[in-house]
Order: structure tokens, then sequence, then C-alpha cells
């Protein structure tokens, strides 16, 4: 017997119904916001959700304000069916999918940016991209209620941004984020890895293997920051097709610059593959 599907809300009001619902029965909810083509890394993200709440919502909204007029927002993989089934086969109560019209109704004009942490990294080169995500995730958060939501690693600035929302900003909800999950040969779960073709996924290889360089380098007593980062450069630069956005050591709390390892710093890369971005990141300790 097939499993049930969960139930789908497309709008503000009744999941916030729902949510009431649940909250006065004395329910803990569960939220993964993702912008859908669901593929293992969400899924390890959505069992993680359901062992710490009673109700869990899978959003899937492909959200328009963290892409940048040159971005691929209309090319994004969508698959809302096959969303559907892989949401009922881990027990998803609800699947909160609303209409960019519901979500940014005409007349919308207030965003939330969280100014220090969202700077550097991939704020340099997408600089409107996390006040998209703060906005739509303090959105998400206000409909659906949840007391816990669950990010992945791998957007690890993303994961310190709404952190960091949700502290200033006094919203009673634990945020916690799940290791990156890979692919067997190492690369990171992504919905863009789909762009790739056969000799760009196999060169996307070096990311990983820049990350382990960096590693051994730290293990092995580096402290200076540039030596390690040149460690890890060096594994991106001999991927011929490999065009590096950054590959940079910064603190893992405040993502602030630093010159020598002496507290954990996450190693965050940002590669182009053609048209396709990856991300990826270690944090290192000293």
């Amino acid at each position: 017997m097939s499993a049930r599907r969960p139930e789908i809300i497309d709008t503000v009001a009744a999941m916030q119904r729902r949510a009431v619902e649940w909250r006065a029965a004395g329910q803990r909810i569960g939220l993964v916001p993702t912008m859908g083509y669901l593929h293992e890394g969400h899924l390890a993200l959505v069992r993680g959700a359901r062992e710490a709440c009673d109700r869990l919502v899978v959003s899937i909204f492909v959200n328009p304000t963290q892409f940048s007029p040159t971005e691929d927002l209309s090319s994004y993989p969508r698959d809302l069916e096959r969303d559907l089934d892989l949401c009922a086969s881990e027990g998803v109560d609800v699947v909160y999918s609303p209409s960019a019209d519901e979500m940014y109704p005409e007349g919308a004009q207030t965003f939330v940016t969280v100014t220090e942490v969202s700077g550097p990294l991939c704020g340099v080169s997408r600089p409107t991209h996390f006040r998209g995500v703060a906005t739509v995730c303090a959105k998400l958060f206000h409909a659906v209620m949840p007391h816990v939501a669950v990010f992945g690693e791998k957007d690890f600035q993303q994961l310190q941004v709404i952190r960091t929302m949700v502290r200033d900003l006094d919203f009673d909800l634990e945020i916690v984020g799940r290791p990156t999950v890979r692919e067997p040969d190492g690369l990171a779960m992504s919905s863009r890895n789909v762009y790739l073709d056969e000799e760009q996924r196999e060169q996307a290889l070096c990311l990983s293997r820049a990350l382990d360089a960096a590693e051994r380098i730290a293990a092995a007593g580096e402290r200076d920051v540039g030596a390690i980062v040149a460690g890890a450069r060096a594994e991106i630069e001999a991927a011929d097709l490999a065009r590096i956005d950054y590959v940079e050591l910064r603190d893992a709390e405040t993502l602030q610059d630093i010159a020598a390892l002496e507290r954990p710093g996450v190693l965050a890369l940002a590669v182009f593959f053609g048209k396709t971005r990856l991300i990826d990141n270690r944090v290192l300790l000293p």
C-alpha cells in the first residue's frame, strides 16, 4: 500500500489555521524549508525534523527574491508530483506550497536584512540573495509557526544568516543544522547538480578534494589561513573547467576575516562549472 500523501496547503491563512490547531493540541511543529526538486540531502533534513516534532511541514517554494536578474529562476528544476511522493514516503503531514503572489502580494515592500553575516562570501557576488532568504524564511516561520526548523549545513552562510535573524528578531524557534549529504564520490548533493554535463560532473569533485586538502593541512598543525587556503585553491585550479568565485577561510560563527586558525573556522567554496555555481564548505578545527 502506498504511503499517504501529505495535505497540500497553498495559502498563508490556511497554513496558520492548521498550525494554531496543532499548537492548541499541544503538538510540536517542525519545518523543513525547501525550493523543491527534493533529493536525498533534503530527505535527510526531513528525517532529522521528523525525530524532533509531532507534526512535520515541508515548504516547497522557489523564492524569486533570492534570485538576481541574471540567475536561473525560470529554469530552476521543479517536479511537485515527485516531491509529494517523496514527502509521503517520509511521513510529512503538510506540504506548504504557496504561489509567488501569495507570498508577495501586490504592493509588498518589506524585506529583512541581516547586515554583517550576509556581507562576505556569497554576499559579494549575490548582494541581494540573503535579503531574499531572510525575508522568505521570516514569512514561512510566521505561516507555519514551527517550534523547530531544520536547515542543511551545505548552505553554511544561509544557516548563519537564519540563526542571526531568529536571535535578533526574537523568534521563539529552534534552528537546527544538519550535516551535508554527499554522493558516494564526495560531491555535495544539490538540485543544481542536474545542470552539470558528464565532464563537469567529474571535475566538480575538485571541491571535496579541496576541502580534504585543507583539512589535512590544518590537521598537520598549519595555522596560517593563507597557507590553508592556498592548498585548497590548488586542488580547484587543477580542474580546467572550474572557475573560482571564492575560496575563503573565515570564523565559523561570525564569518569575519581571520589571519590564523585559532578557533573553529569554515572553509567556504563557490565554484562555477559553465553557468552552474556550486558551493561547499567544511568547518576546520585548530
